[in-house]
């Protein structure tokens, strides 16, 4: 495989792999500031071209108290990620969240994913993410960060970052 393939492929692989994870948020919908009425989350990220989603997802609480999403229930077969592509990708870990409404942020202790596409697999963690909160929203847009890579093949890279605003995460 030529480098440049190489290259191209574990960028894509890598990118939707924290995509698929970080990737909490993103309905259409915005609940208002104040209690939550179901506490579930959906997620969104759009990588290199690829989408990669879930909804409803469970959480432990309605922000702005402090809470943890459970993967099972973002992982298949309990819940419905998929990403465009031809890309799968697993949450591994319950991602806790904190809130601030004053300034308007929320902040995750790690994310971490893996990500497959034909045969190559990815392992990446991310932490102590930041997101901005959108207007009066319970919906929330990524800082820029830079997941690492854990484990996976030699065609990973050794990092991944994600710019600000390329995923979000509505709580409802």
């Amino acid at each position: 495989m030529s480098s440049t393939k190489r290259l191209n492929l574990s960028r894509l692989v890598g990118a939707t792999a924290v995509a698929a994870a970080v990737i909490i948020g993103g309905s259409t919908a915005a609940a208002a500031l104040g209690p939550s009425a179901d506490q579930r989350v959906d997620g969104s990220m759009l990588v290199a071209g690829n989408t990669c989603s879930w909804t409803n997802a469970r959480s432990s609480a309605n922000p702005p108290t402090a809470l943890t999403v459970d993967r099972t229930s973002i992982n298949a077969p309990g819940g419905n990620l998929a990403c465009s592509g031809g890309i799968t990708a697993t949450l591994n870990n319950n991602p806790a969240f904190t809130f601030d409404d004053a300034a308007g942020l929320a902040r995750t202790d790690a994310i971490d994913i893996s990500g497959k596409q034909s045969f190559v697999s990815c392992r990446y963690k991310a932490v102590n993410i930041v997101w901005n909160r959108d207007g009066a929203t319970r919906k929330y847009l990524n800082q820029a960060f830079t997941a690492n890579k854990v484990s996976g093949s030699f065609l990973c890279p050794g990092s991944v970052t994600t710019a600000a605003g390329e995923a979000s995460m509505l709580f409802h």
